[in-house]
């Protein structure tokens, strides 16, 4: 069997007496796109924030290709190969796009074998290939980012995450406020990543998208996993009445 680029098993998660994750498990493998949706409260982004290193959980496991993982902050989860593209991107808006895919791991040359110097022209000529590889719509690799369309500053992450072969990508509501073409650009450069090999999970409200990009999508309500399916194997329907929970109740009477 293949190993999963990411398992978690058994996570729980409190604030003070709130419990906001009960013993959610879940894998995905590489090259897989995998959908999480649930309401508002659902306990989603709390997940992802304990997957990335901004939380740390009080019960349960993390593994990454197999090894046993635990991450003190989000730097850690990225050394390890976690990326995540959250809604603002956190991307350093007055720098390039090529400093932005390299920013604190910009490649050095030495000038006379000495003096250490930033290797602008190795930056200037993987950031034109990564682009054009993600046909990302860039058409000035050093435009700053602060200039870039939605959807084009998606690419700019996408591609940081492509080039540092990170083994997780996280997309939090990536297509969150983006005109109808770069929603659909954003949602190939998913099966882009996808298909370099890169497990992704694509948290998200429009179930349209989720079911045409993801290959599976499960489904959370009130801190539990309560739903998993293969997404030519499910329906909106389905999803909602699991996002709301009308079939827990269901199961449960």
């Amino acid at each position: 069997m293949t190993i999963p680029a990411l398992e978690v098993a058994g996570i729980d998660k409190h604030f003070g007496a709130v419990e906001v994750l009960r013993g959610v498990s879940m894998q995905v493998a590489p090259g897989e796109v995998l959908g999480v949706v649930g309401d508002n409260g659902a306990g989603k982004s709390t997940l992802m924030k304990v997957i990335s290193g901004v939380h740390r959980a009080d019960a349960g496991t993390i593994r990454l290709a197999g090894a046993e993982v635990a991450f003190r902050t989000p730097r850690d989860a990225r050394n390890a190969g976690i990326e995540t593209i959250y809604q603002d991107l956190a991307l350093a808006d007055h720098l390039d796009v090529g400093a932005n895919i390299f920013l604190g791991r910009e490649p050095v040359r030495r000038l006379a074998g000495l003096i250490p110097m930033l290797d602008e022209a190795k930056i200037h000529g993987e950031v034109a290939s990564l682009l054009a590889r993600i046909e990302s719509h860039i058409p000035d690799p050093s435009a700053r980012v602060l200039d870039l369309s939605g959807g084009q500053r998606q690419a700019v992450a996408i591609a940081r995450a492509i080039y540092w072969k990170a083994k997780i990508v996280i997309m939090d509501e990536p297509t969150a406020a983006l005109a109808v073409m770069e929603t659909e650009n954003v949602l190939k450069m998913a099966r882009q990543l996808a298909s370099e090999g890169i497990g992704v999970l694509f948290i998200g409200h429009n179930l349209v998208e989720i079911l045409k990009v993801c290959d599976r999508v499960m489904v959370m309500y009130r801190g539990r996993a309560v739903f998993d399916a293969r997404s030519n194997q499910t329906s909106q329907t389905e999803l909602i009445r699991y996002m709301t929970g009308y079939a827990d109740a269901e199961t449960n009477n």
